[in-house]
């Protein structure tokens, strides 16, 4: 959770990122619901921004009935050149649908359930050191994803991934992170599998047999996982990961394999595309980063390579690579 803990300043290093000192202008977008302590928060940044010699910066929050993007589209018109965001993974994309097209860049200071674009980021998790990321830090170009008009960072998938998020309570994502999610998978394991037709880059039609279907901008997930361990948040590629477990025991092996960083049991497959095209016979529920999308028949992506800027440590030269 964001907090007002201070931690070292970001390590110098890498000298072909550009540094960050001549932007000053900011605005933070905060998920009060993901955040234990509102004061305390903006207390420190103000604080870090100030000792920093950057100017007061815009503050907005998000509501129930209001994501923030409105609000924060108007700050980046108004001349914010950093947007500090402050939540999990669905205030994240709320923020980069603002950024998408932009010269601003993103600041995450991770809190919520996810915040796994800030792990394949190598970010911190102290507010001080993540908004210094900005001050003192360097900037990098990252790559998105696009599905029916929609910028993504992490992944957008169908089948189990997408039931598992949907059928997951709120107050026990809240409770307990991302553990909360084991039993929603627990539960669907034995359902049966469905085909889905897979085009890549245009090509040809193949048929496979799926539990889920996953396109991916980045390769780790928390608690360990590394589920494409080749992909990179910059390389104008997305990935695309069939998952095909047909008994427990596939289950157990693909786990296992997930956890060694070696994904090769327990029936997937990956493939890397520029645009990559997925239909079924029946609706299957879909989502995208964290976020559910209406169910359908079909989902497809492309790449939007180095699309997004986002704040990095100087010596940030490989995080965004899976490892």
């Amino acid at each position: 959770m964001c907090s007002g803990t201070e931690l070292p300043q970001a390590p110098v290093g890498s000298p072909d990122i550009s540094t960050s000192r001549s932007l000053t202008s900011s605005a933070v977008l905060v998920n009060p619901a993901r955040v234990q302590n509102l004061s305390a928060l903006r207390r420190s940044i103000y604080r870090v921004l100030t000792e920093d010699g950057w100017p007061e910066p815009v503050w907005l929050q998000t509501t129930p009935t209001d994501t923030g993007e409105g609000q924060a589209r108007q700050a980046v018109k108004e001349g914010a050149e950093v947007l500090f965001v402050c939540g999990g993974d669905g205030t994240v994309l709320t923020a980069v649908a603002a950024l998408v097209g932009t010269s601003a860049a993103l600041a995450v200071l991770p809190s919520g359930t996810g915040n796994v674009l800030a792990l394949n980021l190598g970010l911190p998790n102290d507010v001080v050191a993540g908004v210094r990321l900005a001050t003192r830090g360097a900037r990098r170009e990252i790559d998105l994803g696009q599905v029916e008009g929609r910028p993504f960072t992490i992944a957008t998938g169908m089948g189990l991934d997408a039931q598992m998020l949907a059928d997951t309570p709120h107050h026990a994502k809240h409770l307990l992170g991302w553990s909360a999610y084991a039993a929603s998978v627990l539960r669907h394991l034995g359902h049966p599998q469905f085909a889905v037709q897979v085009r890549i880059d245009n090509g040809p039609w193949m048929t496979r047999e799926v539990r889920s279907v996953l396109i991916a901008n980045v390769g780790r997930l928390p608690g360990g996982i590394t589920l494409i361990p080749m992909a990179a948040i910059d390389d104008g590629l997305l990935d695309v990961a069939l998952i095909g477990p047909r008994r427990l025991l596939d289950w157990a092996r693909l786990w296992a394999s997930l956890v060694g960083r070696r994904p090769k049991g327990g029936r997937i497959e990956i493939y890397r595309a520029r645009s990559v095209e997925i239909s079924t016979d029946q609706p299957q529920p879909r989502e995208i980063d964290g976020e559910p999308l209406p169910s359908g028949l079909t989902l497809a992506a492309y790449v939007l390579p180095r699309a997004l800027t986002v704040c990095v440590a100087r010596d940030a030269r490989g995080v965004s690579r899976a490892r």
